[in-house]
């Protein structure tokens, strides 16, 4: 009987992938191949690769333990052709096969290759996710906004998470409020499980650095969970350890602690590794007895069911354009700070070095410091966007592109945030210390020690009056700047002006 290929690419490692259900063991190939187009199509993280491969075989291994025939070609495979098309045309040939099965990819890119192969493959929607393609468009249709908000009562209500009756546990949707507190040092701050690499993940260590040793970051040490059963356990250690105090801290920012109270869960769950419903189920049965608060909880979830869930939705919905909107037509060139850390702003400097050393770094790190500064100095969002995708173990287009385009840049006009996430450096100071150990003195404005992000949010906001200025979510700092005496004005801009030609000559040291 002719056998079929089944194609499971590196961010669906899941044992019931949608492309595999009904299929029978006997007559199924599982094919999965390292190929160089997709390892380079931006420069990754060398973390990311590791992850990402070690995963990958760790999840070969576990199919064939379970009966299933599985096809793997390594990178370092001399028949390596170096693409997906090529090798799964070569799977077809080995294997005497007549048809090809996939679970739709999580980029534009990837799936517009798919579509053009010969024969074509069947193609299977993501039943990964909780809300389809098509629910998300008709939820959207008609709104005159698409406010996440909205989406995520849609999404409790579906799901029947945190619900009391008709009603949300606790009397309100959203906690959000309570989950601004900055942070403190605590000895007894809880860590992430790490893992030290077993022979699978030293092989693939050895690989990325012979095979990419130009790319970003640190490849070593090298902790990340790697199989569904270590995934299990950092789920484990999250909700007894962290997830009570995870609401008060989610924003908070401290001077080496990279990881506070978060869960570090993304990578595994946005590789297959973690099941989203599963993961959202217990932190409500934590609330519900009483091991965690709702705050906690609530925000939790709502990273789940409503964000993950909303921007896939939005970056299906919105098609292969959207990674190039840029509607406050930002040109600036990223600088080269973003791949070194060389910068004498300490919360530019925590954040990218954190990038380096661990592939990660929490969401609001990434909005508010690294995208907030890439915001207010006009650098081009496709750019940024690009970075983004490289560094985070995380980053799959599909999540990360409306996080960057829409809500850290406000490059689609507002179609996803309501107003732009653009602070001064009181934000930073007031979410955590760097502040204190920088070389830029926060509550200055202008002047050599000036903190950068000052006289730069400023100059923003004026820079965009056009398309910002009737924003009622931007009123106040609009008025607020209306009321500024002239020579003061004069003064932020001149300065901003200075802080600008600073980048654009590449100068060390900013």
């Amino acid at each position: 009987m002719p056998k079929t290929i089944v194609l499971v690419l590196g961010d669906q490692l899941t044992p019931d992938i949608a492309a595999l259900r009904g299929c029978r063991k006997a007559e199924t190939v599982l094919l999965m191949a390292e190929v160089r187009t997709e390892a380079s199509y931006v420069g990754h993280h060398k973390k990311k690769l590791a992850f990402i491969f070690s995963a990958m075989r760790h999840y070969a291994a576990e199919m064939r333990a379970a009966g299933w025939t599985v096809d793997y070609i390594a990178l370092d495979d001399p028949e390596n052709s170096g693409a997906l098309r090529y090798e799964v045309q070569r799977a077809l040939e080995r294997h005497d096969a007549s048809s090809v099965r996939v679970t739709e990819p999580g980029e534009w890119r990837v799936l517009a290759d798919m579509q053009a192969w010969q024969p074509a493959p069947e193609i299977y929607p993501d039943k990964r996710f909780l809300c389809s393609h098509a629910e998300f468009d008709a939820w959207a249709a008609d709104r005159k906004s698409l406010r996440m908000e909205f989406f995520y009562r849609h999404m409790r209500r579906k799901t029947g998470l945190l619900m009391a009756g008709d009603d949300p546990e606790g009397g309100q949707w959203n906690f959000d409020h309570d989950n601004r507190k900055p942070a403190s040092v605590d000895l007894f701050m809880p860590r992430p499980l790490r893992m030290p690499p077993d022979e699978i993940t030293r092989e693939v260590l050895a690989l990325v650095e012979a095979r990419f040793p130009e790319n970003f970051g640190d490849l070593e040490p090298f902790g990340y969970p790697v199989t569904r059963e270590d995934a299990a356990r950092a789920a484990d250690i999250f909700f007894a350890e962290a997830l009570p105090k995870f609401g008060d801290f989610q924003d908070a920012m401290l001077a080496g602690e990279k990881f506070l109270y978060h869960s570090v869960l993304s990578p595994l769950l946005n590789v297959g590794l973690l099941d989203p419903l599963d993961l959202c189920r217990r932190a409500e049965a934590a609330y519900r007895d009483g091991h965690a608060p709702i705050n906690a909880v609530e925000g939790f979830i709502r990273q789940i069911i409503g964000w993950r869930e909303y921007v896939s939705g939005i970056y299906w919905r919105e098609g292969p354009d959207y990674v190039r909107r840029n509607a406050l037509n930002a040109t600036r060139s990223l600088p080269d700070f973003y791949w070194t850390g060389e910068t004498r702003m300490a919360c530019m400097a925590a954040a990218i070095t954190q990038t380096r050393e661990e592939a990660y770094a929490h969401h609001i790190q990434r909005l508010m410091v690294t995208g907030n500064f890439a915001l207010l100095a006009g650098i081009d969002p496709y750019a940024l966007h690009e970075w983004y995708l490289a560094v985070y173990a995380d980053a799959f287009e599909w999540v990360e592109a409306p996080n960057t385009i829409g809500m850290s840049q406000f490059a689609d006009g507002g179609l996803l945030a309501s107003k732009p996430y653009a602070a001064s450096g009181a934000y930073i100071d007031r979410m955590s210390d760097y502040c204190r150990s920088c070389h830029y003195a926060v509550k200055q404005k202008t002047g050599d020690t000036a903190c950068p992000f000052n006289a730069l949010y400023w100059d923003f906001l004026v820079r965009h009056r056009d398309k910002l200025g009737r924003n009622p979510r931007m009123s106040q700092m609009y008025h607020s700047w209306d009321r500024m005496e002239e020579n003061r004005k004069s003064e932020l801009r001149a300065h901003a002006v200075k802080l600008l030609a600073r980048l654009d000559a590449e100068e060390a040291g900013l």
